[in-house]
């Protein structure tokens, strides 16, 4: 009796430690990390660091001097050099730490041992980045944060800067017009591609910004954010009238610039500008960012003369796509389909949007189309995304960069929400003042009265 006692005490207290580490790692991975998964990975990278990297084929012969030391004052065997190992600085979701490389080796050489690392020190994912020459930074994550998004509490913003997603090694993935002023978006239906243009509209709702919207779903998608739009076209025959509107507000943009490159000779070089972004801030007209939703419904043609309308309307997208980012006008692309037998100008079009995000895809093509040309091992990871993970997409730009990335849930409601209650931000642009929708007037409450009223008897 006492001895079941004796195991009721000890092993009862453990059961339930290890019944609740466990649910702890399944449902709440971070608090998991936090308790467990932290000490241990440092236990492990701390105790046998050395051993890893040598097995990982990252250590050199030491220099002649450390050889001299070791046996002037040891009998100890001389070792090979591993990389100088920096501060472990723990964060809510993994171990960040730099090596300075030794000689003879490069970034490279780290990067192709990621997984083995990762195995040896028990960690999801191991990332690897130069900080400057000779020093590389290792980002551990500890679990696989994909899985339940959670945007980090400080992201750095600013104006066309929208932190829209969470990229898999942790970081936030921010959207930057400034950077990569032209976009192609594309996603099947419920792949997430709808909750990525949520985040886009929402975070840019509240810049003084002027949102410009073209939707051939009948506005289906851009509709809510009516409040917030200076500008909405339902149908490829409003499109095919918006567009020259656009061409001509880029237009006289650019006049606006050679008017202010008549350069006299008091003019400080400062002054001196190519785009709108070089003006005064009183002379610089507001940025604008088109969003084209369903780009595929703008090529197709039924008729010879709904052919004419696309060729124009082409034209005056890849016009957009080629000036527009001088003249503060940016381009997001979005659709579930894309492909080189949309018709002319398809090809030239993804040529100018700097920016890809696939999401999944019914077909290779598509994910060809967005990827191949930038990043062709991407494809492979655009192909493998599972329907039960909407939101998770294939992030990449023509610098040949990829990453995964997955969009927090946002429902429409609150998107919509935050637009009317930007209403007020929306710029005055004449030109788009025909084009502007109807925004739905919320019904005003009427306060409740502070005493009942009585009837007036005679």
């Amino acid at each position: 009796m006492t001895d079941l006692a004796t195991l009721l005490e000890v092993g009862g207290p453990l059961a339930a430690l290890g019944g609740g580490a466990a649910y702890a790692r399944a449902k709440h991975p971070g608090v998991y990390w936090s308790t467990v998964g932290l000490p241990l990975s440092t236990a492990r990278l701390l105790s046998s660091y050395g051993s890893v990297m040598e097995a990982c084929g990252l250590t050199v012969a030491p220099s002649r001097l450390r050889m001299l030391a070791v046996k002037a004052t040891t009998r100890r065997e001389v070792r090979p050099v591993p990389p100088r190992r920096g501060i472990i600085r723990p964060t809510s979701t993994g171990l960040r730490l730099r090596l300075r490389l030794a000689p003879g080796q490069e970034p490279a050489d780290v990067a192709a041992s990621a997984e083995r690392l990762r195995h040896a020190w028990g960690v999801h994912a191991v990332y690897v980045s130069t900080i400057k020459p000779g020093v590389v930074e290792l980002r551990l994550v500890g679990f696989d944060v994909l899985r339940r998004v959670r945007m980090p509490r400080k992201v750095g913003g600013g104006l066309l800067r929208v932190p829209v997603a969470l990229r898999e090694d942790a970081t936030p993935f921010v959207r930057d017009y400034r950077t990569i002023p032209h976009q192609l978006t594309l996603g099947a239906t419920l792949s997430g591609k709808s909750m990525y243009l949520r985040h886009l509209i929402a975070g840019l709702a509240r810049q003084p910004v002027a949102l410009v919207g073209i939707d051939c779903k009948r506005g289906v998608e851009l509709a809510p954010f009516a409040a917030r739009l200076s500008a909405l076209a339902t149908d490829p025959e409003q499109a095919a009238e918006l567009l020259p509107v656009l061409v001509k507000e880029m237009e006289d943009r650019y006049d606006l610039i050679k008017a202010r490159q008549g350069i006299a000779p008091d003019t400080p070089d400062e002054e001196i500008t190519s785009d709108v972004w070089g003006l005064p801030e009183s002379e610089r007209p507001v940025p604008v960012v088109l969003f084209v939703d369903e780009v595929a419904e703008l090529f197709l043609v039924a008729t010879k003369k709904e052919e004419e309308r696309r060729d124009e309307m082409v034209t005056q997208l890849i016009r957009l796509a080629q000036l527009g980012r001088a003249a503060g006008i940016y381009l997001e692309v979005c659709g579930q389909r894309f492909g080189a037998e949309l018709g002319k100008g398809a090809t030239m079009l993804r040529a100018q949007l700097t920016g890809r995000v696939c999401h999944r895809v019914n077909d290779e093509a598509t994910a060809k189309m967005a990827l191949g040309d930038i990043a062709p091992e991407a494809v492979a990871a655009a192909c493998a995304i599972a329907p039960e993970r909407p939101g998770l997409a294939v992030a990449g730009d023509t610098s040949g960069g990829w990453s995964r990335i997955r969009t927090p849930y946002l429902s429409l409601a609150d998107a919509a929400d935050i637009c009317r209650a930007s209403a007020h931000l929306v710029p005055k642009l004449p030109a788009l003042q025909p084009f502007r929708p109807d925004a739905p007037v919320s019904p005003v409450e009427q306060p409740a009265p502070v005493a009942q009223p009585r009837p007036v008897t005679g």
